[in-house]
């Protein structure tokens, strides 16, 4: 059986937890399998958590703000060591490299407990930093890119089963909805303090700096994972050895889709070549890493798994063009455009807020069927404001409904990706939902992309350098928007899907 499906043990975990939470002292009674048991009125801020939870927010929070920041000063990189033509690279790079470390996460954090993975993922996601931040050429900038990827893949998948492990079932969702808190003030703050940063010290520095913050949360966060998620699930069963099956698959799906990313960057015959390579090395690697009935819906796990990548996916790639249409379309300035999202970041809060009440628990089915309806609606209503006399606000506040679907929907599934899974596969289960996020966004970005470009829409670089309607149309933006919200919609159908069956 692989690795990734729910065992059918599950269903006597969960029935000793109806009974009387049982299954969850056997799991805390083990070394290093969990915190001592605070009963229903623990928090996840009372005695027993509070250094923990300080600390793994405390990374999140500089995640964050790392992907907001950089973001801001990279451009400026690019075009100071004279590789705005591989721009898309910096970004690829990263993805790439992620996702093989997402697996590997996987399997360390399985094998031994999350706290090698965290600490090996911040070094080197502070060490690509550092290499990109004194990057004398752009492939050295490109190469730190990576390395940062493979840090930020291991730091994801690591929290994840931290939170599987040291945290009991009822206060999952609301460390979700901190870990959703920490996007608010970074992408408010992030792209301020890091052009402010870049304008009067340097592109250089916004690398640089990033990495000091680092102390901080590592002086907090080990030691408490050390004491309260270190070492195996059952440290009394055998070590499970390295799956080098799923590493070859790991390494497929990195490459496949770079070289997807790369057929991607322009509409051109030769470009077939490396799609269809990536796509042979996507097809076997994606079957063999998530779990099995994944592409049909089957109930449970797989749907919760399908899901994700349909929201992320689809949201992102919306997401991605809605500046670039303000500006070229409404005349907004890049400044206004972007802070035509910055409600998002609330709302988003807020409904990953939600999701976390205990009232919402029975109700856990619906809210993510109701939050992909708002997601779906909003992105379908995001090219109103194509039409001149449709006020620019409308789009500010249909995202906003949007953002706040995608918080329930988002956290509730790493809820549930949880709560379906046995504590021994938290860390492969874990993979599989990051990796359908991350390749959910690529796939579906590439698709918009070259719909944009096929109907006029032009280079979106180009665009957004020249802030003009020269090089964009406005079919080419309707050719994004309204695909995704149809991907989104049956988003929601898949959300009907992802109570297991027989399990109550």
């Amino acid at each position: 059986m692989s690795a990734l499906e729910p065992r059918d043990a599950e269903a006597d975990v969960d029935v000793a937890r109806r009974a009387g939470g049982a299954a969850d002292g056997d799991v805390a009674a083990s070394p290093g399998a969990g915190v001592p048991q605070d009963g229903p009125r623990g928090s996840v801020l009372d005695a027993a958590h509070r250094a923990l939870s300080i600390g793994i927010v405390s990374v999140v929070l500089l995640i964050a703000f790392e992907a907001t920041a950089v973001g801001t000063a990279m451009p400026v990189a690019a075009r100071e060591l004279n590789g705005v033509s591989v721009y898309a690279f910096a970004f690829s790079a990263y993805f790439t490299t992620s996702l093989f470390a997402m697996v590997l996460a996987g399997q360390w954090s399985d094998r031994s407990g999350p706290l090698g993975s965290l600490t090996a993922g911040i070094t080197a996601f502070s060490a690509g930093l550092l290499l990109s931040g004194t990057a004398g050429a752009m492939w050295l900038f490109i190469l730190g890119r990576a390395v940062q990827g493979l840090g930020g893949g291991l730091v994801i998948v690591a929290l994840y089963v931290v939170i599987g492990r040291a945290y009991d079932e009822h206060l999952r969702p609301a460390i979700m909805a901190a870990f959703a808190a920490c996007w608010v003030v970074p992408s408010v703050v992030g792209p301020l303090a890091a052009g402010t940063v870049t304008e009067h010290l340097g592109w250089r520095w916004v690398f640089v700096g990033i990495p000091v913050l680092v102390v901080f949360p590592l002086a907090l966060a080990l030691p408490a994972i050390r004491r309260t998620a270190s070492g195996p699930a059952d440290p009394q069963a055998p070590v499970t050895p390295w799956d080098r099956r799923r590493i070859l698959l790991a390494l497929g799906i990195s490459a496949g889709a770079g070289l997807l990313q790369y057929a991607g960057q322009e509409l051109r015959w030769l470009s077939l070549v490396p799609a269809a390579a990536g796509a042979a090395l996507l097809v076997p690697a994606v079957r063999g890493l998530l779990p099995h009935g994944t592409w049909r819906a089957a109930r449970g796990l797989p749907s919760v798994v399908l899901l994700r990548g349909i929201a992320a996916g689809s949201f992102i790639a919306a997401e991605s063009f809605v500046p670039l249409m303000l500006v070229t379309q409404r005349g907004l300035s890049p400044t206004l455009a972007g802070f035509s999202l910055a409600a998002g970041g609330l709302t988003w809060a807020l409904g990953s807020w939600i999701q976390s009440r205990p009232w919402t628990e029975p109700y856990r089915e619906r809210l993510v069927t109701l939050g992909m309806v708002l997601v779906a609606v909003s992105i379908a209503a995001a090219p109103s404001v194509l039409i001149a006399s449709v006020p620019v606000w409308t789009l500010a506040v249909v995202w906003a409904f949007g953002c706040l679907g995608m918080g329930a929907v988002i956290a509730s599934t790493s809820v549930l990706l949880m709560k379906l899974s046995a504590p021994e596969e938290v860390g492969a289960n874990s993979a599989a939902l990051q990796i359908s996020d991350g390749l959910s966004n690529v796939l579906l970005l590439a698709a918009g992309g070259a719909a944009f470009a096929a109907l006029g829409g032009g280079a979106v670089g180009h665009a957004v350098a020249a802030t003009s309607t020269a090089g964009s149309h406005p079919a080419a933006f309707a050719a994004v928007f309204l695909p995704m919200a149809v991907v989104a919609a049956a988003g929601a159908w898949v959300a009907t899907r992802l109570r297991a069956g027989g399990r109550g």
